[in-house]
């Protein structure tokens, strides 16, 4: 019997994970575990660094493309009550890292705290958005980050404070470190104001990008150099280019869109292509913001 083994029913084999992201594509996990604590986690954690096992941490999908053979090693899934609880002291909000941002805007905009409204129509996980430091053009996560509560590789939980990550443009330096949670400052404000700018914020959203329902992940590339990567693609005469089940959007170039029947691998050629394109045509290599496992 292997470590993994005695993790009992919060361990599978085998589990698909196209139905998990927001692609709705890829093979399954070798293993798929969805810790019950903080301290299992951290034994997972240390338990994969000592073995040598591959870990992966699945979000809400949203940022993801999965093979079409699927992943090997351990994939966890922060599911359980203590990875979603969302707590209010004064102004300060405790998110845990499996808690839906979108959840968590919501919550502080219904109690007039300002700070994370600018998020709103992201899709991602506390933990996740933290990890790229998520945003656009009103603001990103990090200008309301107090503190960030991590496992180290070695499985030990601390403290790190919002000077000490380094956050830039979609990074901050976490490091091996896995967030497990976070607290945020918040500003007092009237709720009435603060819900009509939620709202504006969230319109802008559905009136520019494809809906959050579809077949996407979100931005594929990241924006280079304070340029616009969805307008180089845009210029490169890219909406619409399909390869397989894959096709640039026609709303916003730098989504990619996959229909019924489409594979992995038509998303990752299409990214390529899109890439070699724009760096012919531009002089500019994009670099996927989305994660390719």
């Amino acid at each position: 019997m292997t470590w993994l083994d005695e993790l009992g029913d919060c361990c599978r084999r085998e589990v698909p994970l196209g139905p998990l992201t927001w692609f709705k594509l890829g093979g399954p996990a070798e293993y798929f575990v969805e810790p019950k604590s903080e301290e299992q986690l951290g034994h997972i954690v240390n338990n994969c660094r000592e073995t040598n096992t591959p870990l992966r941490i699945l979000g809400l999908g949203a940022n993801i493309l999965v093979g079409d053979a699927g992943v090997r090693g351990v994939v966890v899934h922060l599911t359980a009550e203590p990875f979603t609880r969302i707590a209010f002291d004064g102004n300060t909000c405790q998110a845990a890292a499996g808690v839906s941002l979108a959840k968590l805007v919501l919550a502080t905009v219904r109690r007039g705290l300002a700070g994370l409204e600018h998020l709103a129509g992201i899709p991602a996980s506390v933990g996740g958005a933290i990890r790229m430091n998520c945003g656009g053009k009103y603001g990103d996560i990090s200008t309301a980050v107090q503190s960030v509560r991590v496992i180290s590789p070695a499985g030990d939980i601390y403290l790190r404070d919002h000077d000490d990550l380094d956050f830039g443009y979609r990074h901050c330096n976490l490091g091996g470190d896995l967030v497990v949670g976070a607290a945020f400052n918040l500003t007092p404000t009237d709720p009435e104001e603060l819900h009509t700018r939620f709202r504006e914020i969230w319109m802008y959203k559905q009136n520019t990008q494809p809906a959050m329902g579809d077949q996407s992940a979100g931005c594929i590339f990241k924006n280079p150099d304070g340029q616009s990567a969805g307008q180089l693609i845009d210029r490169a005469g890219l909406k619409g280019l399909r390869i397989g089940g894959a096709y640039v959007s026609d709303r916003h170039a730098n989504f990619i869109m996959a229909v019924a029947g489409a594979k992995a691998d038509d998303v990752r050629r299409l990214i390529e292509a899109v890439r070699e394109k724009v760096r012919e045509t531009h002089g500019v290599r994009l670099t996927p913001e989305i994660q390719i496992w």
